[in-house]
């Protein structure tokens, strides 16, 4: 269950306080260079770096173990591992049985009956999007013309973004957290990517940003507003032979293949949920409510780390469907 993708997949393995982490990746075309500069430029975007962001300080130093030779894919499958060197796990004991408010850890207990790795909340953790982001580095090396951007739209209840840092100031004072919308837009995306009826370049999109942490909602184009729109005003008319339209209402997507015109996905992250207030909750172990104060090191934003992340999973999700897209065509 930790796999994306048909051709290009990925498979991500480790915990938050574990030894090590990363991505296996199978599908890569044999021949490409590997660009270290890039997919550490990647890395550095997702590093935390603002004082709203954790203050854990790993260095996210990768080592290729398998898949490549003379700096080349070899075709055979990429291994990057990531090691795990600035955590502390001495916080955590406590949350096995004063479980923490809309964390990981009751449903994971339950699911896996106790022998699920708590620290850093383990294999659910968001320091697992590092394979996201190695992958769709990667990505990036194959769908060079391919142009990706994503930009924050709104945080909490903020959309006048040229207030951004003393709203977050705010936010740190009250030891609250905040989530954010975002926008991420695609340019020059082949046409046809996408495939009939469950392999829609939407349905795939969506599926895969969902499984970042904290995402709790994806849409396309204008998303929920379209209910709001009379179809006259909806439509996307075309205007050129390359089936440009005048309007992208359909964010670049219709009938689950992409258009041609520029893909635009709208995500929502959730405010962390690592609070530095006391929160109420239950004891498990004493059976009644109680007060918990959660302790270690956590974001309470993170709109700009999450970015690298988001544009590296669509970018994967684009090269699998391209990988898709070209062997059906070598087929017919």
């Amino acid at each position: 269950m930790n796999s994306l993708g048909k051709i290009f997949k990925i498979n991500i393995y480790g915990e938050s306080h574990g030894k090590s982490l990363g991505v296996l990746i199978e599908g890569m075309p044999v021949g490409v260079k590997i660009d270290d500069a890039l997919i550490k430029k990647d890395l550095k975007r997702r590093m935390p770096s603002h004082f709203s962001e954790t203050k854990r300080k790993e260095k996210d130093h990768y080592t290729v173990e398998s898949g490549v030779y003379n700096g080349y894919t070899t075709g055979t499958p990429l291994l990057f591992r990531v090691e795990n060197n600035a955590f502390k796990s001495e916080h955590y004991q406590k949350y096995q049985e004063i479980h923490r408010p809309s964390h990981i850890d009751f449903v994971a207990k339950k699911k896996y009956h106790g022998y699920q790795n708590l620290p850093g909340s383990g294999h659910f953790s968001g320091r697992l999007t590092i394979g996201l982001v190695i992958a769709g580095a990667l990505a990036k090396m194959i769908l060079t013309k391919v142009i990706i951007k994503t930009e924050l739209v709104q945080v909490g209840a903020l959309k006048d973004l040229t207030k951004l840092e003393q709203y977050l100031k705010t936010i740190e004072t009250l030891n609250e957290t905040v989530g954010a919308v975002l926008k991420t837009t695609i340019s020059n995306v082949e046409i046809g990517l996408g495939e009939p009826f469950f392999g829609g370049a939407d349905s795939l999109i969506s599926q895969a940003l969902f499984s970042i942490p904290s995402i709790k909602g994806v849409s396309i184009g204008e998303g929920f507003k379209s209910a709001s729109f009379l179809g006259s005003d909806y439509l996307d008319s075309f205007i050129n032979e390359e089936g440009k339209t005048k309007t992208n209402h359909s964010g670049g997507i219709v009938g689950g293949i992409t258009n041609g015109n520029d893909l635009i996905i709208n995500t929502i992250t959730r405010p962390i949920s690592s609070l530095k207030k006391p929160l109420e909750t239950f004891d498990f172990t004493k059976k009644k409510m109680t007060s918990l104060t959660i302790e270690g090191d956590h974001d309470f934003f993170i709109g700009e780390r999450i970015k690298v992340v988001i544009e590296n999973t669509i970018l994967a999700v684009l090269l699998d469907l391209s990988l898709q897209n070209k062997l059906l065509k070598e087929l017919t």
